[in-house]
């Protein structure tokens, strides 16, 4: 048994366009872009969306969104979505990336949120 809830929508952006993509995004969305210390790819965008990370990413790569899910339990979630129909595409740090049915991206990561508010929201999932 583990638990896990939809944590950040992340907007890709090709890294040449990220600065641009976020300062628009920020203004869409009524927020003030933030450069996450120690991660230079990400821009938080904070308060976007209340109670969801949303962040704009350089990447070296086509625009698109992909959707992260936090959990207690990276192996159980990432199997979990395995099963459903998901597929394996890379690993980076302890976030697994999996390409869903339809071709979306997502990640499965390790708890980002406070853990108050992670307790109060995700999801208990049972095998």
């Amino acid at each position: 048994m583990h638990r896990t809830r939809l944590y950040a929508v992340i907007i890709d952006a090709p890294r040449q366009e990220a600065s641009r993509a976020a300062g628009f995004w920020a203004a869409v969305l009524g927020s003030t872009p933030r450069p996450v210390p120690d991660e230079p790819q990400f821009t938080d965008l904070p308060e976007a969306v209340p109670g969801l990370t949303v962040a704009v990413q350089a990447v070296d790569d086509t625009a698109r969104y992909h959707l992260d899910i936090e959990t207690d339990d990276v192996d159980a979630e990432t199997e979990r979505l395995l099963a459903l129909g998901a597929t394996e595409v890379d690993r980076w740090l302890e976030c697994r990336i999996l390409r869903a049915p339809g071709g979306h991206l997502l990640c499965v990561v390790p708890v980002h949120s406070d853990p108050g508010f992670f307790a109060a929201h995700a999801r208990t999932i049972t095998p």
